[in-house]
């Protein structure tokens, strides 16, 4: 069978030291707070708590949620910018059996209205300032949340969570009109996070810094990443633009993760600011970051090194590529598949295909969540059994192909991928050469669509005539737009991707 494979050796040991994981993931915290007591947990703009001092807040909020009759199969929703109440509020919620679902403070009243709709939260918490939210009835401000649970009791009941029960509800926008959420259960979150620590190797003198927002899993997940290694997360979110590399050097941070946003930020501060940082690693996903914007960065930032990864919140990650720091000899890779998973390229009758022969991925293992919230007909179509053994496999609707060797090679999403003038080509790859052009900071390609051809969006002040005959040097014409749009910059969305919607609604002004 083609395919990128490791012994599916369950949760385990992490490393010397580390205790054997059990399967909720508040046990996350409470390993910690027990190994790391004193050690600063989190930071944000408003303090530091200790992993100590977080598990202690965690347990009174817990014993709050309890006193309102909130427990297993309950639904919990929280939409703040302070970032580290809604850290503490998702343990507690992770206490009690209920599930969490962090929402992107971006989203719109008319998109919260339908969240709220769907999840039927037993309780949903904003800030004080957005109480009168159009649609969100039934809100409790986050202040009063917080003041009522500072007299409670701690919460030690051991009880009643299994990791079976659901830990997250994860609302992403992706193709639909209206917000979906994954279904996280407990035992695939502390699967994923246990197989990304084993290769990451976060330490516990690591500060890493958090600038991806908590309702985007990579952002989350650093939190639970921190956890596993004693780690300080600085949580970042609302740095600003200008001034992120000096909150960078401020908060002595080791690891950042990135997406190619940040990344091309960093390096531009970092031409006008060559002074050394303590950055050690720099880890990429959510969107593909290209070979030259990859040399850029480890040129800017002596003595760090870079792990690409490549994943989707519907089993987290896929693949992680080792973090290394000299020339990248396949700069295509984003790795082989994470500990304990497989991935599998097939083709339309779902059959592994021979190594470098496009596919689409397909993925099994511990990390593959639970379906799609209240949605089985799109559950079933994308979560499958296999034909041959019945597990249920993800179906990412992504393709790639695999290196003999069981490096993956991400090419694109089914609708990032075409024919024009009878050559195959795909967004990414075509981005990829745009940002490869001297003086382009960021690339955006709209696929075609009913009545018009492929757009390329760029970041630059080189006019359209220089991108295309740029472009013609790097690709095959049929790759290359007749249609290039220059921009100051790329719209992203609230996680840092380059917002097609957006982007697409200029071609009708």
């Amino acid at each position: 069978m083609a395919g990128a494979t490791l012994a599916h050796s369950g949760v385990g040991h992490l490393g010397e030291g580390a205790a054997p994981l059990g399967e909720l993931v508040h046990e996350l915290l409470d390993d910690a707070a027990e190994r790391f007591p004193d050690r600063p947990a989190l930071r944000d703009g408003g303090g530091v708590w200790t992993w100590a001092e977080l598990d202690a807040t965690s347990r009174r909020l817990a014993s709050w949620l309890r006193g309102r009759g909130i427990g297993r199969g309950d639904r919990v929703l929280v939409r703040t910018r302070r970032q580290r109440d809604l850290v503490t509020l998702m343990f507690a919620t992770f206490r009690v059996g209920a599930a969490f679902a962090p929402i992107s403070v971006q989203m719109k009243p008319f998109h919260l209205a339908a969240v709220v709709a769907d999840a039927e939260p037993a309780l949903l918490v904003l800030d004080e300032h957005e109480m009168d939210l159009s649609g969100v009835a039934g809100a409790v401000a986050l202040s009063d949340v917080l003041a009522a649970a500072t007299g409670h009791d701690l919460d030690r009941s051991t009880t009643g969570v299994i990791g079976q029960d659901v830990a997250l509800l994860l609302y992403t926008s992706g193709t639909t009109a209206t917000p979906k959420a994954v279904v996280c259960p407990h035992r695939a979150v502390v699967f994923a996070a246990a197989a990304i620590a084993r290769v990451l190797r976060y330490r516990p003198d690591d500060v890493i810094f958090c600038r991806l927002p908590l309702s985007f899993d990579y952002g989350l997940y650093q939190v639970f990443l921190g956890a596993l290694a004693g780690a300080e997360v600085v949580l970042a979110a609302d740095a600003p633009n200008a001034g992120l590399l000096a909150s960078v050097r401020a908060a002595g941070a080791t690891v950042v993760p990135l997406v190619p946003s940040v990344a091309t930020m960093l390096t531009t501060l970092a031409a006008r600011d060559p002074r050394p940082t303590g950055v050690r690693l720099f880890t990429n996903t959510g969107a593909a970051l290209p070979a030259p914007a990859v040399r850029l960065l480890l040129d800017r930032f002596p003595g760090a090194s870079i792990a690409l990864m490549y994943g989707t919140t519907e089993c987290k990650r896929i693949t992680v590529r080792e973090p290394e720091d000299g020339d990248l000899l396949r700069p295509d890779s984003v790795g082989p598949a994470l500990p304990g998973t497989e991935v599998l390229v097939v083709d339309e009758a779902e059959r592994p295909v021979p190594p470098m022969t496009v596919g689409e991925i397909v993925v099994r293992g511990g990390h593959v969540m639970a379906g799609y919230w209240r949605a089985p007909e799109l559950t079933d179509r994308t979560f499958r059994r296999s034909p041959e053994t019945g597990e249920v496999r993800l179906h990412t609707g992504d393709y790639g192909y695999l290196h003999p060797d069981g490096e993956l090679v991400f090419v694109g999403r089914r609708d990032e991928i075409f024919k024009r003038n009878g050559v195959r080509a795909s967004g990414v790859e075509i981005e990829a050469a745009a940002q490869d052009i001297p003086g382009v900071t960021g690339a955006a390609l709209l696929p075609p669509a009913a009545g018009r051809d492929i757009v390329l969006f760029v970041a630059t002040d080189l006019t359209p005539a220089q991108v295309l005959r740029e472009l013609a040097i790097r690709l095959e014409a049929a790759k290359v737009p007749t249609d290039c749009r220059v921009l100051p910059a790329i719209p992203l969305t609230a996680n840092g991707k380059p917002d097609r919607v957006a982007l697409a609604g200029r071609l009708t002004r």
